[in-house]
């Protein structure tokens, strides 16, 4: 027999345990499925960078104000799920002066807090700084834990009458007369699942998802790689201030940094080819900025595909793509009980999780309001809680599997 749920969340990264939180806060009955562990796709294969909204400030205004909003929230709602670092965007002496200068002018614009000082200045905040910076600016970055966050999105779900199913991946979906009737779960779960609605929150594979149902969902995905090296003694996070290219962010963890990143399209979120010259590359740029870096033993590697959505992207740099977000109602497809949320960043899965519940809610009738602005995240103030949930639902990924290890 066939288990009934009101709303079946395909994926469980950030976005997808956000939605399922969302909706159990306001009383619906939520299924979320996820292939893997909880934060074992995207979201636990990221540089964990909490933005401020500085990085985008001049190209994308909207995406800026989306990430300074949601920073400040999870400031707040978060606790050991984020740790508070502060970021400098450092100015080399090759560097456009001109292009700082429009971001800080930007980034007063929209409200992100900033501090200008000189290259000597810099060094004293991060004294392995490179004597090549000549101006740095201060801004409210951070690091996010994925792991962390999303286990703590999924437990707070489940103790809202969520059931969460690590490991049980999507196999099938039915479609009959324009709506999905039920999805095959497979994995360690071994069951249908019929639903109400259906929501595709599978990131850079909400292709793939979205075809099980025989939609087209336009994804764009590229790869870059993360290497993180032995190394603690950096405070902030260091961005280069240029127009975004490869190995441009340095985000530091307890005892480690970790140095990013490249940004290659592939055509497959499961296939692609990974090259060493992408790991010299993160390395030997970050360490214009942080010279340490260069000779500092790699402790571990790993790649991720960013779940970025163009339609009719072609194959080459994907950087230019919008990291904005997009909800998209299939019923304008013929499927009239399914949406996919796709694009997006880490920093932002609250408010992408909140529109997409929105939408949910709206489709069903249901009058609630959203409380995960405000609600703290259950944990939050107890790291080693946390990572007894990330264990709990295999949650571990590669992003901050030293910060997770250290404290079990």
């Amino acid at each position: 027999m066939a288990t009934t749920t009101t709303v079946l969340v395909i994926g469980g990264g950030a976005t997808g345990t956000g939605i399922a939180r969302d909706l159990a806060l306001r009383g619906v009955d939520v299924t979320l499925a996820e292939r893997g562990g909880i934060s074992s796709g995207t979201s636990g294969r990221s540089h964990g960078l909490l933005h401020s909204g500085a990085r985008y400030a001049e190209a994308d205004r909207v995406g800026a104000e989306e990430c300074i909003a949601e920073n400040e929230i999870l400031r707040d709602i978060a606790g050991a799920c984020i740790r508070d670092t502060g970021g400098l965007f450092v100015q080399l002496a090759a560097d456009d002066a001109d292009y700082f200068d429009e971001k800080h002018a930007a980034c007063e614009e929209i409200g992100i807090e900033t501090e200008v000082m000189d290259g000597d200045e810099a060094r004293e905040r991060v004294p392995d700084l490179s004597d090549d910076v000549v101006r740095a600016m201060l801004v409210p970055d951070g690091a996010i834990y994925p792991s962390r966050l999303g286990a703590a999105n999924a437990a707070d779900a489940e103790d809202h009458g969520a059931t969460i199913h690590p490991h049980g991946p999507v196999e099938e979906l039915t479609v009959e007369d324009g709506q999905v009737t039920h999805a095959r779960l497979g994995g360690d779960v071994d069951d249908t699942v019929e639903a109400e609605y259906v929501v595709n929150a599978a990131g850079a594979w909400a292709g793939k998802v979205a075809a099980l149902a025989g939609l087209d969902v336009e994804m764009a995905p590229s790869r870059g790689v993360m290497v993180s090296v032995e190394y603690d003694r950096l405070g902030p996070v260091l961005n280069r201030c240029r127009n975004p290219d490869d190995g441009d962010i340095v985000v530091p963890h307890e005892h480690e940094a970790v140095l990013g990143t490249t940004s290659v399209s592939v055509s497959d979120p499961d296939d692609y080819e990974t090259a060493d010259w992408e790991v010299e590359k993160s390395i030997e740029e970050c360490a214009d900025m942080l010279p340490p870096v260069a000779d500092a033993p790699v402790v571990r590697k790993w790649w991720g595909v960013r779940p970025l959505y163009a339609p009719d992207e072609g194959d080459g740099n994907r950087r230019g793509i919008s990291r904005g977000f997009f909800t998209l109602d299939h019923a304008d497809d013929g499927v009239s009980n399914m949406v996919s949320v796709v694009g997006g960043k880490l920093t932002t899965y609250r408010q992408m999780a909140e529109a997409t519940a929105d939408l949910v809610c709206d489709r069903l009738g249901v009058d609630a309001e959203c409380e995960t602005a405000t609600r703290r995240l259950p944990g939050a103030d107890d790291p080693d809680r946390l990572d007894e949930l990330v264990a709990a639902y295999d949650g571990q990924g590669p992003t901050d599997e030293d910060v997770v290890r250290a404290t079990q």
